[in-house]
């Protein structure tokens, strides 16, 4: 089945030229374009998409905003695009429940591939630029470390502790199951329940919350 995609950004020519990229794999559609955030989440509501690809800075409502609403609602999962120098954005969306990141300059070939990654659930694109961007992220731009209540983590078991401090380090649930010797299909196991014990949204939330605790 097709992978259904919503393309928010409010650049004519870029929007253009990323509808035709996605529309020439096989297995993606373009279900709907939108210049602005509140379109982007207007539109999110009428199509049902799979994912958003959403640009972090958009006229009307901000794509931070648009995501956090696109995700509460429940709608898609949502993919930003965004540019080295709008890092504050981009910890915002991934705070807001954004699945992954992209940066504007990436080739066709690592576009679609981003979106099948995010479509398939994984959440983490290209690991180690993942680890590295979060971890800045977390430093530059995260909450004071007293309110990343280190409490919340008594909720967990060992092994599922162990599980974020991988994905702290923005490791793939593949890597994940090496690091630990354990069955991929396990590791998405305590991925789930990691997520449902802290009342997170996506896995990137996850490495995000792991980086502040310093786990």
């Amino acid at each position: 089945m097709s992978i259904r995609v919503l393309v928010a950004e409010d650049q004519s020519a870029v929007r253009a030229g990323l509808v035709l990229i996605l529309g020439s794999a096989p297995d993606i559609e373009v279900v709907g374009e939108a210049g602005d955030g509140e379109a982007a989440v207007r539109l999110a509501r009428e199509l049902r998409p799979d994912l958003v690809l959403m640009d972090v800075s958009m006229p009307r409502l901000d794509g931070v905003s648009a995501t956090r609403q696109v995700v509460s609602e429940g709608l898609a999962d949502v993919l930003v695009l965004t540019t080295f120098d709008l890092d504050e954005y981009v910890f915002g969306a991934l705070r807001a429940g954004a699945s992954g990141f992209l940066l504007k300059d990436t080739e066709a070939h690592g576009l679609l591939e981003a979106v099948r990654t995010v479509a398939r659930g994984e959440g983490m694109i290209a690991p180690a630029v993942t680890r590295r961007l979060i971890a800045e992220f977390a430093g530059a731009t995260a909450a004071p470390p007293e309110t990343a209540d280190r409490a919340v983590l008594d909720a967990l078991t060992r092994r599922e502790r162990e599980v974020l401090g991988c994905l702290g380090e923005g490791l793939s649930n593949a890597e994940v199951a090496v690091r630990l010797s354990m069955a991929e299909a396990t590791v998405k196991t305590h991925v789930s329940r990691v997520l449902g014990k802290l009342g997170l949204r996506s896995r990137v939330q996850a490495a995000v919350l792991a980086q502040e605790l310093g786990i």
